[in-house]
């Protein structure tokens, strides 16, 4: 039976599986950018598929404005 501790902090997980100061990400093939707004769900998970990729988490054509978006407008009560 093997011992699987579960890593609760970022200091166990330093020790577990090293550090990422020699990390280099690769764009590859698949890297696009995306034109999901800051802070939604779709950036969100797209940033969550480039870790787990090992890609940069910016592409430079990743949207960087909020122009041309519609949000939804809830009346005061």
């Amino acid at each position: 039976m093997t011992n699987k501790k579960k890593v609760s902090n970022v200091f166990e997980a330093i020790l577990k599986y090293g550090h990422d100061e020699d990390f280099i990400p690769f764009g590859g093939d698949d890297f696009e950018a995306t034109d999901a707004p800051a802070g939604s769900d779709q950036k969100i998970e797209e940033l969550r598929r480039r870790v787990e990729l090992g890609q940069p988490l910016w592409h430079v054509e990743d949207r960087h404005d909020y122009s041309g978006l519609t949000g939804a407008v809830r009346p005061r009560e």
